[in-house]
C-alpha cells in the first residue's frame, strides 16, 4: 500500500480559494481572461447548482472557487466580494506577457486597476479587477534584484514622487 502525500499532487502549500457569488459563470470567465483550464466543478444537489468546489489551473498554479453558501452550512463569515462590498485579496499572475494577459483580460471584461509598467522591484506589472470583485495583479519578470538594489530603487522613484 503507498503512502498518500499530504499534499495532493499538482497543489502547493497554499492554494487560494476564491468564494464568489455566481462562481460558475466566474469559471468560465476565468478561462477567458487569464486562459484558466477547468478541471473540475462539483454542484450542490437541489441548491439551485451552486459550486460546492471547482478547481481551475492558470499556468502552473491551482484555484479553488466555489459559491457563496448559507452560514448554516458551517461556513459563517465567508463571503463573496459582492456581499462583503470590497476584497481583501489580490492574486498575482505571473506570465512571460504581461501586456498581451493585461489586454486579454480587459477584453474579457475585467476593469483596469493600475496599466502595466515597469517597477523599482524588478517587474513589468498591472492591476484589473474583475466582474466577481477579486482583484488580480499580473506581471513579468524583467529584472532580477537583490534586497538592496530594491530599496535603494524604491528610496530613488519615492524621492523623485510628489508629496500629496
Amino acid at each position: 500500500m503507498s503512502k498518500v502525500s499530504p499534499i495532493p499532487q499538482g497543489f502547493h502549500s497554499v492554494t487560494p480559494r476564491l468564494i464568489i457569488k455566481g462562481a460558475g459563470a466566474a469559471m468560465d470567465f476565468y478561462a477567458q481572461a487569464f486562459s484558466a483550464e477547468e478541471l473540475c466543478r462539483f454542484t450542490m444537489p437541489g441548491m439551485d447548482d451552486l459550486i460546492a468546489h471547482g478547481l481551475l489551473k492558470i499556468g502552473d498554479s491551482l484555484v479553488m472557487v466555489s459559491d457563496e453558501f448559507p452560514p448554516e452550512f458551517g461556513c459563517a463569515g465567508v463571503a463573496a466580494p459582492a456581499t462583503c462590498g470590497s476584497s481583501t485579496v489580490t492574486l498575482q499572475v505571473y506570465s512571460a506577457d504581461v501586456d498581451a494577459m493585461c489586454r486579454q483580460a480587459l477584453a474579457a471584461g475585467c476593469a483596469a486597476v493600475m496599466e502595466p509598467m515597469d517597477t523599482f522591484w524588478g517587474d513589468r506589472y498591472g492591476q484589473v479587477s474583475d466582474p466577481y470583485g477579486h482583484h488580480w495583479a499580473l506581471a513579468t519578470h524583467i529584472r532580477d534584484m537583490s534586497g538592496e538594489e530594491i530599496a535603494a530603487a524604491a528610496a530613488a522613484e519615492f524621492a523623485a514622487a510628489p508629496a500629496g
